[in-house]
């Protein structure tokens, strides 16, 4: 039996990563983040300048009152 309720014995993505990381906690930490930034720099140069002409951001309508 578990200390919480909603514990079902499963970790989710990140208990599986962390467990799947090579090295200690400091080095589990580090490649964390590292893999954050990458994650962070991939989107900001491609997957954002592909979605950005998808999005209706830029289709603004303004009256000249």
């Amino acid at each position: 039996m578990s200390l919480v309720p909603w514990y079902d014995g499963r970790d989710g993505m990140y208990g599986w990563i962390w467990r799947h990381l090579p090295g200690n906690a400091w080095l589990k930490a580090l490649i964390s983040i590292v893999l954050v930034l990458a994650v962070v720099y991939v989107l900001f140069q491609y997957v954002f300048p592909w979605a950005e002409p998808l999005l209706p951001f830029n289709d603004v309508t303004v009256d000249n009152q």
